[in-house]
């Protein structure tokens, strides 16, 4: 399959440049500025807003090719595939998940799901995909919490309204990749399997009253009870548990879409907390689950590339994962074999940090993480001894992607280049549909860091 995907890729990258080019012509100094007003204003208008930053600065979206989306989907549901049988395999092994070092609650909570559901409503594989070279490399799996689903659907409104957007599908088709439909479609069909009989449940969407994405939880409630289903944001700490079932105030509760991260969740509520017991007493249902978490673990990526692991997977999965997984490998002592040949595993990493990332195992927004290329000697020795104490893991070093994209700043059109990663939506654990594209001047593609944008993703042909 990527074989095939690979040799077509020159023929469609030659197309995307050309387009990429052409619409930066487009982009004359005058239309440029009118362009630009237009968008932060609608950008206003929708809060479209990360805290006080706006959420998209660029003026052009994300370009790919038919050949590039698809090799994408097709590539991805294959690894999928591979990481659902992980899944089971650690319900089912606690060896297996001592791998990933998990925290005791997480432990202690995992087989509270109910298994007949997936664990997973959406989530979202961060990767690096070169289009010229159709190389694609997964660099975490956000398979708890996954963001930004409602920003790409109203930002590819903005965008659809800008006339460069208009002029430039004169000369080529533009298919505009949206994802909150599937994500309602996940969620509905999610509580179904679960077993609620509620025809329009009630949903609330859990999170801290105070973070920088709350306007992301305001578009996605919106869009709920646009098809009719009642919906509130709530956080947590005002939830009560009464008479079999959970309350925000006085709204009642049957389905939890969770934005709060279960770790903050925990350390802020206690085991004991409303949410868990009505969990338990099977008055709630929840989405993502606790076993969910599992994957989320950054060691989940070095399990599947362990040549410890790979009895689980078929011949295909194995294929899928050399192909789309980094090498990656728990922080820990041992021997592992290292583009074939057996390694210290410590040792090796010390002496060659020029090619490897160090991560925590279970964190986010880029917190902790070190790029060995940038950091000195005794930086990343320091960093390697932490990471013996707590768990972290290594991963080889993947070529970022960088793309030019045209900006308005200081009277004039700035085409400079950005690093982008470009992160698919995941639904139900199996299907690709729709993209998180963030851009940044950093290595270290994140937003929550600072600095980065995002931009709508659409998929283009010539007319």
């Amino acid at each position: 399959m990527t074989g095939v995907k690979k040799q077509l890729m020159p023929k469609a990258n030659l197309m995307l440049n050309d387009a990429i080019q052409y619409y930066h012509d487009l982009l004359t100094p005058s239309f440029a500025q009118e362009m630009d007003a237009v968008m932060r204003h609608r950008l206003k208008e929708e809060t479209l807003y990360f805290g006080s930053r706006p959420l998209c600065v660029v003026l052009r979206p994300h370009f790919y090719t038919e050949t590039n989306w698809n090799f994408v989907k097709m590539g991805l549901e294959t690894v999928l595939t591979a990481f659902e049988k992980l899944h089971h395999a650690l319900l089912e092994d606690k060896n297996l998940r001592a791998q990933l070092h998990l925290d005791p609650y997480e432990e202690e909570l995992l087989h509270i799901d109910n298994p007949a559901v997936p664990p997973w409503t959406s989530s979202r594989l961060d990767t690096f995909f070169l289009q010229d070279e159709g190389i694609l490399k997964i660099v975490e799996y956000n398979a708890e919490t996954p963001a930004g689903i409602g920003y790409g659907d109203v930002l590819a409104d903005v965008f659809n309204e800008l006339q460069v957007l208009r002029e430039f599908r004169q000369k080529y088709h533009v298919r505009q990749i949206r994802s909150l439909y599937t994500l309602s479609t996940a969620l509905i069909d999610g509580y179904r399997k679960w077993g609620g009989k509620q025809e329009k449940p009630h949903i609330a969407i859990l999170d801290w009253g105070n973070v920088p994405t709350l306007n992301e939880h305001v578009i996605t409630a919106k869009h709920l009870q646009k098809l009719g289903y009642p919906t509130q944001l709530g956080d947590p700490r005002r939830l009560d548990y009464r008479n079999g079932h959970l309350y925000l105030g006085d709204f009642r509760i049957d389905m939890i879409y969770k934005r709060v991260l279960y770790s903050e969740l925990f350390n802020q509520m206690g085991m004991n907390n409303p949410i868990v017991r009505a969990i338990r007493d099977g008055n709630v249902y929840i989405t993502n689950s606790i076993s969910a978490k599992m994957l989320a673990k950054k060691a989940s990526l070095a399990l599947l590339s362990d040549e410890r692991n790979q009895h689980f997977f078929s011949s295909e999965e194995k294929q899928a994962i050399s192909d789309f997984i980094p090498w990656t490998r728990v922080v820990e002592e041992r021997k592992t074999i290292y583009r074939g040949q057996e390694i210290d595993l410590i040792d090796y990493i010390a002496q060659n940090r020029d090619q490897f990332t160090i991560k925590p195992n279970d964190d986010y927004g880029g917190s902790g993480v070190m790029l060995g290329w940038q950091s000195s000697a005794g930086a990343w020795e320091s960093k390697l001894k932490l990471a013996l104490e707590q768990p972290h893991v290594v991963q080889e070093k993947v070529q970022v992607v960088e793309r030019d994209f045209p900006m308005w700043i200081d009277g004039g059109v700035d085409i400079s280049k950005r690093y982008v990663d470009a992160d698919p939506y995941i639904f139900n654990g199996n299907t690709v549909d729709g993209v998180l594209t963030r851009l940044s001047p950093l290595e270290l593609l994140n937003v929550t860091a600072g600095g980065g944008s995002v931009v709508p993703t659409v998929v283009i042909s010539k007319k």
